[in-house]
């Protein structure tokens, strides 16, 4: 299956952005502007919704005509493009989304054509599904491991990299004694939620 790279799903959306003169701003400064002051933390509405691995948004005004021998084409609108790499179903993850942040879904399609909104759960999956493109070339980074296993991978590694700055030069005895305590304490740690800040801020786009 083209959108699909082990137990990850890729998704791509393009949803036509509604086009009237008479709208002040036009919908697609309004999508702008709203997009501007979405969290990336964990009050995003891609990190409530369970299983999102990344998930990007951006308003594509039009296609770049790089020259011969492309041949110079144009969108009919402009249009607002969501890409995401999710766990598993995407009618789970499209549900998951709607019911996490309706208000901020809401927010952001009700500006682009034919949208019903999310609370006919169907109507909105459905909307979602006739957007979709198929990916046809897709390479997940991380293809069998879940949200939540990525995570704790990532949490074990910064840990893990603390606790040898940590005990450099410590006798083999007193090293072992610890490191048990340290495998203990990792072990028993809940999971990260999705969109914390495990990294810095200056890297934390990296991530997720």
């Amino acid at each position: 299956m083209s959108n699909v790279s082990g137990s990850v799903y890729g998704l791509t959306i393009l949803s036509p952005i509604i086009d009237d003169p008479r709208a002040t701003p036009s919908h697609d400064l309004q999508i702008r502007k709203y997009l501007a002051a979405l969290s990336t933390r964990d009050d995003s509405p891609f990190a409530l919704a369970p299983g999102t691995h990344l998930a990007r948004l951006v308003v594509m005004d039009d296609v770049i005509y790089v020259g011969e021998p492309a041949r110079e084409e144009h969108l009919n609108s402009k249009y607002l493009v969501l890409e995401a790499n999710i766990d598993g179903d995407l009618d789970t993850w499209l549900n998951g989304l709607a019911a996490g942040a309706p208000h901020h879904i809401d927010a952001i399609w009700q500006h682009c054509v034919g949208y019903p909104g999310s609370a006919n759960r169907q109507a909105f999956i459905s909307y979602m599904k006739a957007c979709q493109l198929t990916t046809t070339f897709y390479f997940a980074a991380v293809n069998d491991k879940t949200v939540t296993e990525t995570l704790r991978a990532l949490q074990t590694k910064d840990a893990v990299a603390e606790f040898i700055a940590a005990h450099q030069g410590a006798d083999p005895a007193t090293l072992q004694r610890k490191f048990i305590e340290f495998a203990a304490a990792q072990k028993a740690k809940p999971a990260p939620r999705p969109g914390c800040a495990l990294l810095p801020p200056a890297t934390q786009g990296e991530r997720l």
